[in-house]
């Protein structure tokens, strides 16, 4: 029975990466993990064993699709990039998180040129850190910023990564330098124009929050 759905798996997998376009150059990497699976299975494989449901075990992450939206304008769409983004998306919404990070990484590995694909490389490790910006994506992020300096999306997501650690000057920095680089009749400007709103509206806030807390009188 195991073996049986090893190969009805490897047969979905397949189907699924031809309708998803996925680039050859991946198909190998899920052939490596059906061979790891396999000889895992054959190792310490128990059919005897009771089920275990797995529900629960994985964190599904939800993904804006406005973000998405956003990446697909700034970075094209049918291109190299783009099968490294769908595979990445399918992992992160299933709660595969770390393997969601892996793709991006041999992205970047097979183009280590590409400015989208280490940007996009810096926001899986963000997911995978729990919203962390670690030193690895911050070096992820730059990388993109250095090998695009002219285009607005790196600067753009590695200020969304710097609002999820909640470093909101950094963001607006960022925010500023991707408006900036984006020409006024993108598709897109309006969009990051208004976050960039948002943001000042949030910092203005947290300063008057501060003030009023300095000017409160001590109690004695």
């Amino acid at each position: 029975m195991g073996w049986g759905m090893l190969g009805l798996l490897a047969l979905a997998s397949g189907v699924l990466l031809w309708r998803l376009r996925v680039a050859p150059a991946l198909w190998s990497l899920v052939g490596a993990a059906m061979m790891l699976g396999a000889i895992g299975y054959s190792v310490q494989g128990r059919p005897g064993l009771p089920g275990v449901s797995a529900e629960g075990q994985r964190e599904r992450r939800t993904i804006d699709p406005s973000l998405m939206d956003l990446r697909q304008a700034m970075f094209g769409r049918f291109n190299f990039e783009e099968s490294y983004f769908i595979a990445s998306d399918a992992l992160l919404s299933s709660g595969a998180v770390a393997p969601a990070a892996q793709v991006m990484l041999g992205g970047v590995q097979k183009a280590p040129q590409s400015a989208a694909l280490w940007t996009w490389l810096g926001m899986m490790l963000v997911e995978k850190d729990g919203g962390t910006l670690s030193p690895a994506a911050k070096l992820a992020f730059e990388q993109g910023m250095r090998l695009a300096p002219e285009h607005p999306g790196p600067a753009f997501f590695y200020g969304l990564a710097q609002a999820r650690a909640n470093d909101f000057a950094r963001t607006r920095a960022l925010w500023m330098r991707a408006l900036a680089l984006t020409p006024k009749d993108v598709s897109y400007r309006e969009d990051i124009a208004v976050r960039l709103v948002l943001v000042d509206q949030l910092l203005a806030l947290q300063a008057r929050e501060r003030a009023a807390g300095i000017a409160q009188p001590q109690r004695e």
